[in-house]
């Protein structure tokens, strides 16, 4: 389950050069479902980044918006199969968040690749509905490093998968069923409540 993620220029040289060839207005900060966001693209040979809303429509253009496609079944499923076959994305991150037990009640953590570049890159699936594009984040079992907090994390890819994710249909049919890359967390400070008097 991937439910927001970050995009914080600020923390990536890599997700900032990106960011800079983006056309069209998008959110950065914590991404909430529903937000313009970019997305990396098949252009040529090459990825380039494009906006779209991130979550396909509900059943019947009802409900909540649909965020995440199971990588384990996404090619059984009509919403997701043609775009598994020929609308793959990246969604590129600086890191996203899940909520786990600590000391019975909810936490929120934010899990990141090691190192001082914070580009974390997530497969996804995008679809034209309703004449503008929108994507979904692929998840997948959690990886020991994760497995501690939530039993699901986003396909995670590294920075060599990317183009093969995107133009290769039979590499992107190996990586859907690849373990993601270990990952780091730190837990979430609560706001905090500021006293007037």
């Amino acid at each position: 389950m991937c439910g927001r993620y970050s995009l914080s220029p600020g923390e990536s040289r890599e997700i900032m050069d990106i960011l800079r060839q983006v056309q069209g207005d998008f959110k950065t900060g914590e991404i909430f479902p529903a937000d313009p966001v970019p997305v990396l693209m098949e252009a040529g040979e090459e990825l380039a980044p494009e906006v779209m809303v991130w979550g396909y429509p509900g059943v019947g253009g009802k409900g909540r918006s649909i965020i995440n496609a199971r990588s384990e079944t996404a090619l059984e499923r009509p919403m997701f199969r043609q775009s598994v076959l020929a609308r793959r994305c990246v969604i590129p991150t600086t890191g996203f968040y899940e909520w786990g037990p600590a000391g019975g009640q909810k936490r929120k953590y934010r899990f990141q690749l090691p190192g001082r570049d914070r580009a974390l890159y997530l497969a996804g699936l995008w679809n034209d509905c309703g004449g503008r594009r929108r994507c979904v984040i692929l998840t997948t079992a959690a990886n020991p490093s994760m497995a501690g907090i939530h039993d699901r994390m986003p396909l995670v890819l590294e920075r060599e998968q990317l183009a093969e994710w995107v133009h290769s249909p039979q590499a992107a049919g190996e990586l859907l069923r690849r373990t993601p890359p270990a990952l780091e967390h730190v837990e979430e400070e609560p706001p905090r409540q500021l006293s007037l008097f």
